[in-house]
């Protein structure tokens, strides 16, 4: 069985990382969405409650799983039996940070490849920090993460007000 992870904070889940989940769960017998433990970030969602959105966005693909970790991402791998780590690639400088991540991580773990899938086009631009922004100063982030959380993105920015 081949196993990959997907490992990001998604916080929250676009458009973007929806699209690489689609298309890495076609390539892989299982593929485990993980969400990272990021004591350096100040999150806009909880790890549970970005496990959650996932989870309900992901619900029509079975071969994926939903999971979360803390450490290092190649120990995390190994735990799972994990071979492939999916990287979504936007631009070159995403490229740049991610082969040195994956340089460490195959020195670290060295049954274990990373896999980078470009977004689609039409997500070349989008992040979870561009629809944070959006959202906090008012503006519809409908068209950038799943409809199903659309709303938890509101609620959330219009508590912190």
């Amino acid at each position: 069985m081949r196993i990959a992870i997907y490992p990001g904070s998604f916080d929250p889940v676009t458009l973007g990382h929806l699209d690489i989940i689609r298309r890495a769960s076609g390539l892989f017998d299982r593929l485990i969405v993980a969400v990272m433990h990021n004591q350096n970030k100040k999150p806009m969602f909880s790890v549970e409650e970005r496990k959650e959105m996932l989870r309900r966005t992901t619900a029509d693909l079975p071969n994926v799983e939903i999971e979360s970790f803390g450490g290092l991402l190649a120990d995390y791998a190994h735990s799972q039996n994990a071979c492939v780590l999916v990287k979504g690639l936007r631009a070159v400088s995403d490229f740049e940070y991610e082969f040195q991540m994956a340089l460490a991580n195959r020195k670290l773990n060295a049954e274990l490849d990373t896999v980078f899938l470009m977004t689609s086009s039409e997500y070349m631009y989008l992040s979870s920090s561009v629809v944070k922004d959006i959202a906090v100063h008012g503006g519809s982030v409908a068209g950038f993460v799943p409809d199903e959380i659309v709303q938890d993105i509101v609620r959330r920015t219009r508590k912190e007000d």
